[in-house]
């Protein structure tokens, strides 16, 4: 049964990477709702044929296109969840929208790593299950999300389809490519929420700056808490925290979106206000609950006639934390790849791979795993996009052999 598994991806493989040159030439950036749309139309055409129930959902509850999903159930093993997105970082007015081959095997092109090569995988997996006889015994449900790359808001509704799917769920796969590297797979991944930090200072003439009326200022203040910041934090594993933007002065104008602003200030006066926007990633709800503590306490100890205020936004990603069911799906994912002679695959470096779509299956499902798309390239999120498309069928073969060796045990 497995060598017909194989054998029916190597028979739809070329059709495979057809469909994603035709897809990596529609633009889906995620704010190009019409593009989104169409990538999706594009692989729920593909899905309709192997039986699925398909539909693409409106998302203009959460300012957004909307899901690709699709569902079918069998009677034997169980309930799967792959996780796919059909957006792009690149938007319409990116000089990066088609595709080019540097050579025979390798693409250069937008979202053909991040992530329609992974969609494509998931869809020739499904094909090659089906044309062996085993993709009816299975229960499974697809989820392509249009906002992966800039998640809609409220979170809680952008994010509802592909929560509840966890919760009907017993398996995770997740087909982002992961650290680009065939020989490790995602069994954990680190959440990522922002932080903004507001200071307040008095401000007076320079030559008062240190007095007990005064103090140090915004500037001063600020910098202190950065450091402690630091100091204290730095070391933890697998923890980081980046102050991304900040600005300080007499007056500031922040932009709406926080991604920056305007200062005005003068040499001569103590700075009366500062802000700053970071991000915060930990590998687990405890160590970010931890963190936050630690820097709440420093943020808390100020220096005289300074005031700081510090703001978590919880409508970030969550960590996909490290389970003993997601380390005993790597070795049944292991094992799948060394039977088929692609070699070992091992956990990769939490610090490598960042949040994606996956971690909100966190304490739904059982065991989860991410990483499996399309890999051997570099450069995502960039126009030096690039994938290794020998990749599609090696990492289709693993997924189906795997799914196909899940509901044939305990």
């Amino acid at each position: 049964m497995e060598k017909r598994i194989i054998k029916a991806v190597d028979q739809h493989s070329e059709a495979a990477i057809d469909l994603l040159k035709k897809s990596v030439n529609i633009n889906s950036g995620t704010m190009n709702f019409p593009g989104v749309i169409k990538v999706g139309e594009l692989f729920k055409a593909e899905l309709d044929q192997l039986g699925f129930q398909t539909e693409l959902t409106n998302g203009e509850a959460y300012g957004r296109a909307g899901h690709l999903i699709a569902k079918r159930t069998g009677k034997k093993g169980p309930k799967f969840l792959l996780i796919g997105h059909l957006d792009t970082v690149f938007e319409l007015d990116s000089p990066f929208q088609e595709y080019t081959m540097l050579d025979e095997n390798i693409m250069k092109g937008p979202g053909v790593a991040d992530m329609k090569g992974g969609d494509v995988i998931i869809i020739l997996a499904m094909k090659a299950l089906k044309d062996a006889g085993v993709l009816d015994d299975m229960s499974i449900e697809i989820i392509m999300t249009g906002d992966e790359e800039l998640s809609g808001e409220p979170i809680e509704l952008a994010k509802k389809d592909l929560i509840e799917g966890a919760k009907r769920a017993d398996i995770a796969l997740g087909f982002e490519n992961g650290d680009n590297n065939p020989k490790t797979i995602v069994v954990a991944r680190r959440g990522s929420s922002d932080w903004q930090l507001k200071v307040t200072g008095v401000p007076a003439h320079s030559s008062q700056v240190f007095t007990k009326d005064i103090g140090v200022g915004a500037i001063y203040e600020t910098s202190r808490i950065l450091n402690e910041f630091y100091l204290q934090l730095s070391k933890e594993k697998d923890l980081t925290f980046n102050p991304g933007f900040i600005i300080g002065g007499t007056d500031l104008n922040l932009n709406d979106d926080l991604t920056g602003g305007t200062a005005f200030g003068k040499d001569n006066v103590v700075a009366q206000q500062t802000i700053v926007h970071g991000d915060i990633r930990a590998t687990s709800l405890e160590q970010l609950e931890k963190a936050h503590g630690i820097m709440k306490q420093i943020v808390a100890n100020n220096y005289p006639n300074t005031s700081a205020e510090l703001i978590f936004n919880d409508n970030g990603y969550p960590p996909l934390a490290l389970t003993e069911g997601n380390t005993k799906l790597l070795k049944v994912y292991d094992t799948v790849s060394q039977d088929l002679g692609f070699g070992a695959v091992e956990a990769v470096n939490p610090r490598n791979a960042g949040a994606a779509d996956i971690s909100f299956t966190s304490g739904y499902v059982d065991m989860a795993l991410d990483g499996l798309g399309l890999t051997g390239g570099g450069g995502d999120h960039t126009i030096e996009e690039t994938g290794d498309l020998r990749t599609v069928a090696t990492q289709a073969k693993i997924t189906a052999v795997l799914m196909y060796r899940l509901i044939n045990q305990k």
